[in-house]
């Protein structure tokens, strides 16, 4: 005869399988919750590493240790954490607005080339088309003003494989600018092309920076040190325009803060060094 007709054994057995299969929630806020000792009910205000802050609906907050199996979720027993920090979402578009690829590699560099006027105007298009650049394997150089556009076509020596796009400040008609690019703009190989802005600054939208408009200066005198002392900020030495140009180049996150005068030859120069 069996003295013992049952497992006496079977209700620690039962505890211990309750205890491995309580399921782990993540405190995400918001979500309602009922401390399984007291019964407070309440929606999780945040979560720490140890504690839990819920609050009922009359608005009062208590805090709670974050203790195994300590709470019941739609009446069944769950044990709270702290939410995972999401990891930092990746961009679906560049700052050009172009759709972004992920994981793929920069392009080793194509044997064409972009110029641009001076470095404001290179950091300028790296802020917005850098990805883009990297990924067609284009480079940006600058040529230290305008006079010296055809020396450096000359010294590029343009083929169909080796194209040369150019951007020039203020390239409007009439000007020593429109000079300039017109001696060089007879090799279908080179592309020149322009902004009717005095400086690349123009080309950030003025709202950008929180302003109506930029300000008009005299032509006797820097248009960069014009534009700094009439916005009131200092621009007395050559450290003052460029702690300006860092503040202007710091609003700039996407297209969207640069004028569309820009945005469309850039793109039209991006096009034409890409296409061979």
């Amino acid at each position: 005869m069996n003295r013992y007709p049952q497992d006496v054994l079977a209700a620690a057995k039962n505890a211990s399988q309750q205890r491995v299969a309580i399921p782990v929630v993540e405190a995400d806020r918001d979500l309602v919750v009922e401390d399984a000792a007291d019964g407070f009910c309440g929606a999780v205000v945040d979560c720490e590493k140890d504690v839990v802050r819920l609050e009922d609906r009359s608005g009062k907050v208590r805090v709670f240790p974050l203790t195994p199996g300590g709470f019941l979720l739609d009446g069944v027993r769950v044990t709270l954490r702290r939410p995972t920090a999401p990891g930092p979402a990746r961009p679906t578009r560049t700052a050009s607005g172009s759709v972004a690829l992920q994981g793929q590699n920069a392009r080793v560099a194509r044997g064409s080339r972009i110029y641009v006027e001076g470095r404001h105007d290179a950091e300028l298009v790296e802020r917005v088309w850098g990805d883009d650049l990297r990924i067609e394997g284009v480079v940006v150089e600058y040529l230290e003003g305008i006079d010296h556009l055809s020396a450096v076509v000359r010294s590029f020596a343009p083929t169909n494989e080796r194209r040369l796009g150019v951007l020039v400040d203020h390239l409007v008609s009439g000007t020593k600018e429109s000079r300039l690019a017109a001696e060089v703009s007879s090799s279908p190989h080179v592309l020149v092309v322009g902004h009717p802005y005095v400086d690349v600054w123009q080309a950030v939208k003025p709202t950008s920076i929180g302003i109506d408009a930029w300000p008009s200066v005299d032509r006797a005198i820097s248009w960069k040190t014009g534009i700094c002392a009439a916005l009131g900020w200092p621009h007395e030495t050559p450290a003052d325009i460029a702690a300006a140009w860092r503040r202007i180049l710091a609003v700039v996150n996407s297209y969207a803060d640069l004028e569309p005068a820009l945005l469309g030859r850039v793109e039209q120069l991006i096009d034409f060094v890409t296409a061979v």
